[in-house]
């Protein structure tokens, strides 16, 4: 038997040994530019690339991480991947992951009611759950446009173009979610977008809009967990929409690359989607083939935190941006873009010339730069329930004293 294929504790236990290493001070891809005849072996390769891998990335708990959309995730999830990676389940097939497709179907009858949603299933993002929400919409309801703000995520554009739908934009308001003013009257024959959680701002569209075209679609890749914390009420008005995204991998704290797609008439919407093939014991739902066993970690999550864990770290998020949002307000030579709605605070000095400067004074990882009609804005994101706003705040304050 090839023993790469068995369980190496001694392995596997060095491979978590590494994690606790410190590899900060690495530099570059240390790898041979062709492909060696001859390998390594595991525990060398494991030991050569512990430092790239580890050192080299993006550590998004740290205390100065407050710039993405990107969260870090909890142990547990890393259990649940080496699972996952030593079983390589694929959901096409029931033979294939009996137990793993029955997660995931429990996974979505957990979420799904937060929505005002009954089903659905998993994708790897929010942009294949918008693709497979709009493609339904063409399906089901026969709509021939999508219609979404200025503000929209891409791959709202992206879905239009490749279900061969006509794609207009509306404009946004001063608070950068969708100007209902500026919608068409007639909408019997679009699918209209909404999106909770606008990328650059956090900005939520009105959901009171949803039932009005021939189908609502909410992105809700961003800010959709809030519904299951205080802050339900933001999200009030998605439970009428004909289909909802939300990205795990963002507020639900997952790994990449985990989201669902979740519809009000699931059935209806699954038979539009799905194909069937002489190998295939069911038909194939939605735009993926094979497809592994991502609930597995969320499943995990979701049972390890309940609600309560999960409503608790998006609060604190929210409570960090708020904090954030308070300091900017209170200091007369910064701006707020408007009042942060979902954990997502765009500001800027209100001196052009201290933008580039200020950049400079801040914590690596703790600001990323966004554009609004062309003029750029810091952006902090509260993803991460470990952030330290003392530790940002103190540079911007710092960098104000020295007139940066």
């Amino acid at each position: 038997m090839d023993k790469d294929f068995s369980i190496d504790a001694e392995g596997l236990h060095q491979a978590v040994e590494l994690m606790s290493r410190d590899f900060s001070h690495t530099e570059g891809l240390a790898l041979p530019m062709a492909l060696p005849q001859l390998g390594i072996g595991s525990a060398a390769a494991l030991h050569s690339l512990a430092p790239s891998v580890l050192g080299g990335a993006a550590r998004l708990g740290a205390a100065t991480s407050f710039a993405h959309m990107d969260p870090p995730t909890p142990w547990i999830t890393w259990a649940m991947t080496l699972w996952n990676a030593s079983l390589n389940q694929n959901l096409l097939h029931p033979a294939t992951a009996p137990v793993a497709r029955q997660m995931e179907e429990r996974v979505v009858a957990w979420l799904a009611p937060f929505f005002g949603m009954n089903g659905g299933h998993m994708t790897p993002g929010s942009t294949v759950a918008n693709l497979t929400a709009l493609w339904s919409a063409r399906e089901c309801a026969g709509v021939t446009e999508v219609i979404a703000s200025e503000a929209a995520h891409l791959s709202i554009a992206k879905a239009a173009h490749l279900l061969g739908l006509k794609y207009r934009s509306v404009p946004i308001d001063a608070y950068g979610s969708m100007d209902a003013a500026q919608l068409p009257s007639d909408l019997h024959k679009s699918a209209l977008v909404l999106t909770a959680g606008a990328t650059s701002t956090g900005a939520i569209d009105p959901l009171s809009l949803a039932g009005r075209a021939a189908w609502t679609h909410v992105d809700a890749a961003w800010a959709g967990p809030l519904r299951m914390s205080k802050y339900a009420v933001l999200l009030a008005g998605i439970e009428s929409a004909d289909s909802v995204a939300i990205s795990a991998h963002k507020w639900l704290f997952q790994p990449k690359e985990s989201a669902l797609v979740l519809f009000k008439d699931t059935e209806k919407a699954h038979a539009a989607v799905s194909f069937g093939g002489a190998y295939l014991a069911i038909p194939n739902v939605g735009v993926l083939g094979s497809h592994g066993a991502t609930a597995t970690a969320l499943l995990a999550t979701l049972l390890a935190w309940g609600r309560e864990g999960i409503a608790r770290r998006i609060e604190l998020c929210m409570d960090l941006a708020r904090r954030l949002k308070e300091f900017v307000d209170a200091d007369e030579r910064l701006e707020l873009y408007a009042q942060p709605q979902t954990g997502i605070v765009v500001w800027r000095p209100k001196d052009e010339r201290w933008f580039d400067p200020m950049l400079q004074q801040l914590p690596a990882g703790s600001t990323s730069i966004t554009s609004i009609a062309g003029v750029k804005w810091f952006r902090n994101v509260s993803a991460n329930p470990s952030a330290d706003i003392d530790l940002l705040v103190d540079a911007i304050q710092a960098g104000l004293a020295e007139g940066v």
